[in-house]
């Protein structure tokens, strides 16, 4: 995670227009903000297949056939995917790396933000890129790209056997497997799916498809001694000696620890598990019954649920509360510990806890406008854009970046001015 402390959290605010962007540029794309809120940037045009991205409103230096999915990294640092002469690679503040590729697609960071990985294609092989360099190996295809908690490894499903539309035979045999910065596991599998790292970064766990009728969890290829109609994505536990996954036993889901049951309960549906962060619960989404939503720990439902999903659970710093967003009908909902906010919207993203665990806010849209909810109580502005808020590492105060009347603002304010 970056380090909160050295941002400016004194500051009360600073503008910076955006709106003269659109008479100075052919067209401009959407914002966005970098997470210390000191940037805004967009993707502009130029002229035809010319574009750069502007950040504070001034220019790259660096012009391009073709930009998209520019993202800030956790550290600060701005992304683009960026074309030149009809060749794709990564652009790392207007710097684009070295390698270029057939395409590149899918940018994702370490939490910190040192590492920062892409999916390549290359003369219709694909492999992973860490930094600008790519695996030695490329496989036929590649998909379910993972990148391990310190931004070291890299893992996706890739095929490794060779088979024709028609040749249902050897699809049915196995073709597909996981491969770690390029190098792939002994077995094959019929499918692979969603992968997931240990803490560490020394484990691979994947949901695989053992032939058409029987799934499992692989652990860095060697499958669980228990097969089961169906599972979900796998997690390690925090000390990373053990795999935790949804699987789906006579009808109903619940939990396996290394294909064991650990859960007595079951439910029409369990999926995105957690783990809080001491280590000492375990949560996960879940449908009671059908067509019902809601949250468990350890088992215990909440007794509210929901119509139609429960997504974006988090718990707090202090493992003590647990956050979520849910949708009920038209309209979205936060539920802390199961108690639902009053206020409701057309549209929340997921929850964010202060460090001492005290507050709970939610970026959220109601009548086509966004603002900022803390503690269900609403923040007294209405913008045209808005990003998550972020606490101050004393838990005093909230950085808001928004967008209004074609100005940027990055705010500093207290709690106390909207909770």
């Amino acid at each position: 995670m970056v380090n909160s402390e050295s941002w400016d959290w004194e500051t009360g605010e600073k503008a910076i227009p955006t709106g003269p962007w659109n008479d100075k540029f052919r067209w401009v794309e959407e914002p966005y903000a970098s997470p210390d809120g000191e940037k805004v940037s967009a993707i502009i045009n130029l002229d035809e297949s010319e574009f750069s991205v502007c950040v504070n409103g001034e220019q790259w230096e660096n012009v391009f056939d073709k930009i998209w999915y520019l993202r800030f990294s956790p550290d600060g640092r701005l992304t683009a995917l960026v074309s030149e002469m009809a060749e794709w690679t990564v652009a790392v503040d207007g710097i684009a790396w070295e390698n270029k590729f057939g395409y590149a697609w899918d940018t994702v960071f370490s939490p910190d933000g040192k590492n920062i990985a892409a999916s390549i294609q290359q003369d219709m092989q694909y492999c992973m890129a860490l930094n600008g360099v790519t695996w030695e190996n490329m496989f036929s295809n590649m998909t379910n790209t993972a990148l391990s908690p310190d931004g070291k490894r890299t893992a996706a499903t890739v095929q490794t056997g060779k088979f024709g539309e028609a040749e249902v035979h050897k699809f049915q045999e196995g073709a597909f497997t996981a491969a770690i910065d390029g190098i792939s596991w002994d077995n094959n599998f019929v499918n692979v799916w969603n992968l997931a790292f240990s803490p560490d970064g020394k484990k691979l766990a994947a949901e695989v498809r053992t032939n058409l009728y029987d799934y499992t969890i692989a652990v860095d290829g060697v499958p669980w001694g228990k097969n089961f109609s169906c599972v979900w994505k796998p997690i390690f536990t925090p000390q990373g000696d053990k795999v935790v996954a949804p699987v789906r036993v006579d009808g109903k889901w619940t939990l396996a620890e290394d294909g064991n049951l650990i859960w007595n309960q079951k439910y029409v549906q369990l999926w995105h598990q957690m783990y809080s962060p001491d280590g000492k619960k375990l949560a996960a989404v879940v449908a009671p019954k059908y067509g019902r939503w809601t949250m468990t720990i350890d088992g215990n439902p909440w007794a509210v649920t929901f119509k139609d999903l429960v997504t974006d659970a988090v718990f707090s710093p202090n493992s003590n509360k647990l956050a979520a967003i849910a949708k009920d009908g038209e309209l979205w909902k936060v539920a802390v510990d199961g108690s639902v906010w009053s206020n409701a919207f057309d549209m929340a993203w997921k929850p964010v806890f202060s460090p001492d665990s005290l507050n709970v806010a939610v970026k959220v849209e109601k009548n086509g406008k966004y603002t900022i909810a803390v503690n269900d109580k609403l923040w007294n502005k209405e913008c045209e854009a808005t990003w998550n808020p972020v606490f101050s590492p004393d838990s005093t105060k909230v950085l808001l970046r928004t967008i209004e009347n074609g100005t940027y603002y990055r705010r500093i304010i207290p709690i106390s001015d909207i909770s």
